[in-house]
């Protein structure tokens, strides 16, 4: 059995789609996927479908810019559909793909969990930040 090179394991886990590489599609992918305004759209899509004008208003806080980027991204990726109709103004709605439901239901579990546990991350936050709170030392006299 002949030895590969690093060169030649890099390619091959390429071709394998491993995540722990940085150029390997997979960890590009996890990285779009981890974008806030990602999961937060998947996350509005889940119920059904939704016009940009209902998706601009339920994610408070995102630009117009970004929704836009985000809503092509996703597009691209084949995770949402988009379907234009013709009206004064033109209505435009998006949707999850079966793709998209997929990827849907972890990131709504990711959202349910960080919704649930809230709490507990602000009291850990706390917790670790007064350890990191100088100690005031006493004052001789």
């Amino acid at each position: 059995m002949a030895t590969m090179t690093a060169a030649q394991r890099r390619a091959q886990a390429r071709v394998e789609y491993d995540a722990f590489i940085q150029g390997c599609a997979t960890n590009q992918l996890l990285a779009r996927l981890s974008d806030k305004w990602v999961s937060l759209v998947v996350c509005a899509l889940a119920p059904g479908s939704l016009r940009y004008s209902d998706l601009a208003r339920k994610l408070a806080g995102v630009s117009p810019k970004m929704l836009t980027q985000t809503l092509r991204a996703l597009e691209r990726d084949g995770i949402l559909t988009r379907e234009i109709t013709p009206a004064v103004p033109v209505r435009v709605d998006y949707e999850l793909t079966p793709l998209g439901q997929s990827l849907a239901h972890l990131l709504t579990a990711v959202k349910d969990w960080a919704e649930t546990h809230m709490d507990e991350v602000h009291v850990a936050r706390e917790s670790y930040d007064a350890t990191l709170a100088p100690q005031k030392e006493p004052v001789p006299r």
